[in-house]
């Protein structure tokens, strides 16, 4: 139901479905085994669902790089089957470097899923070093078909505009937000490893991935838990539907191969606007698997169940007792940087409307679209309907609405300017003066200037100013309490 501008969810999940399938059946005709066939279309997933660089060669290079990444992990894995201690502290090693390598951006965090992936993966499909070369086979084939899918047979990003690029948040050490978050997923995985194992010895694992995935794309303490509790929804759900759906299949191989294209479609298609979706997909598409494997029955349902509660609640647990990100640092960060973008976009707005050469706010305006977006995903948890602090919840969605004010005015000020007839005078520069002192005044927390009155008809240039300049008025009252201390998050 959610917006798909351009279809471009409809192309990523149908291209998914191309792919995988294309891997599968390549490794079916190199001779590999069903473990063979699943751990490479699951390293076609993974290859077509985590690369996420700006740049088609970027996304190229980092597809490239996945098995640099993941058959060494696999070899660990299947090398350490025996070993259940070494096994399990190379696991929670693997769990903090994966996540520890998002400081390097997209591709940091391309490389550290999929060498976590890979690990996960061999403990689902039991791997030992006997089957090591048929698997190493399979990866590499199943990589290979994603690639040639995304980037020969269908590679729509080439028609499309490179995204701006955020820089990730500064900081050194542990105010790093991703070495805490490392430290945290450590945390909350070793818990899911020893209470998964007390729940089951055969399947672990499964509260470790519970762990891990929540910890993916979050970086507050809010965001965490509001994940995690998506993440339990969705698999409840998807429980329920395999009791309908993938037991009574009982691994038939044709419609297990379709329900399991319908559920790598849903996977790909609502991964961008529903976390809770996306698990129903991921937790029927495992069902489907292990009935192919003959281990499907209602007991291991629901133990997978019992599994996933346990993962989200070490992941809970470790975010917020171990070095907690709160949601207001990370929300008040992203609303600073989006502030002194609306600052540098109007800045260049009015050397452009002056006549400046090369005076150009149109990347300035793409990079504010992003930083809202930041903002919105890290307000998420104030403004969930489960919040019961209400207050917070009403001033978190007045913050959204007026910097989406903000962006409104921004978008219609530089259309304005970009307008070859459009000209220069006096009211301008002093409209714009007026809205970056506002800005620098909101970022330092100094009293905000007076705001001109009345705009109307001088001109739709002075009127998106005006514009701007009340909704960064009335910003000053949600960002700060009383105590003029920032917007207070989780």
């Amino acid at each position: 139901m959610s917006p798909d501008p351009g279809r471009s969810r409809l192309r990523f999940a149908a291209r998914a479905v191309l792919g995988i399938g294309l891997a599968v059946v390549v490794c079916g005709l190199a001779g590999t085994s069903l473990v063979g066939a699943v751990i490479g279309g699951l390293a076609a997933l993974l290859a077509l669902f985590t690369v996420t660089d700006a740049t088609v060669r970027g996304q190229a290079v980092t597809t490239a790089l996945l098995p640099v990444a993941g058959l060494p992990v696999l070899t660990a894995a299947a090398a350490l089957h025996d070993h259940p201690v070494a096994r399990d502290l190379t696991f929670l090693a693997v769990v903090g470097a994966g996540v520890y390598a998002r400081r390097w951006g997209p591709r940091g965090h391309s490389l550290g899923v999929f060498a976590f992936m890979t690990f996960f993966i061999a403990q689902f499909l039991h791997a030992t070093t006997d089957r090591l070369p048929e698997m190493y086979a399979a990866v590499l084939l199943s990589v290979a078909a994603a690639a040639a899918v995304r980037f020969g047979l269908w590679c729509y990003e080439r028609r499309l505009s490179p995204p701006a690029v955020l820089a990730p948040p500064a900081g050194t050490g542990l105010a790093r937000i991703t070495t805490r978050q490392a430290v945290q997923a450590t945390a909350g995985a070793g818990f899911a490893l020893v209470v998964g194992q007390l729940v089951s010895e055969e399947r672990w694992y499964w509260a470790v991935g519970a762990t891990w995935w929540v910890f993916v794309n979050t970086t507050s303490r809010g965001d965490t838990l509001v994940r995690g509790f998506r993440r339990v929804l969705g698999t409840v759900v998807g429980i329920g539907l395999g009791f309908l759906i993938a037991v009574p299949l009982a691994g038939s191989a044709a419609p297990t191969a379709v329900l399991a294209a319908v559920c790598v479609f849903g996977i790909f298609y609502t991964a961008a606007v529903s976390y809770t979706w996306m698990m129903l997909c991921v937790t029927v598409l495992a069902e489907l698997l292990y009935g192919l494997l003959d281990f499907l029955s209602p007991g291991l349902l629901a133990l997978r169940l019992a599994e996933t509660g346990v993962g989200a609640l070490g992941a809970a647990l470790a975010v917020l007792f171990v070095l907690p990100v709160t949601t207001h640092a990370v929300t008040d960060a992203w609303i600073q940087r989006a502030l002194r973008c609306v600052h540098a976009c109007t800045a260049e707005a009015a050397a452009r409307l002056a006549g400046t050469r090369g005076a150009d706010p149109a990347p300035r305006v793409a990079e504010l679209e992003q930083l809202l977006g930041r903002v919105r995903l890290s307000v998420a948890p104030l403004v969930h309907p489960l919040n019961p602090m209400y207050g917070r919840k009403r001033r978190a969605r007045r913050v959204l609405a007026l910097l989406d004010d903000c962006a409104r005015e921004i978008r219609g000020l530089v259309a304005v300017a970009a307008d070859p007839e459009a000209s220069h005078d006096a009211r301008l520069a002093a409209a714009c003066w007026r809205v970056e002192t506002a800005v620098e005044a909101l970022t330092g927390g100094r009293p905000l200037p007076a705001r001109a009155d009345g705009p109307g008809a001088a001109g739709p240039a002075l009127a998106h100013l005006h514009g701007l300049e009340r909704a960064l008025a009335e910003l000053a009252t949600p960002l700060r309490t009383p105590s003029g201390s920032p917007l207070v998050g989780a």
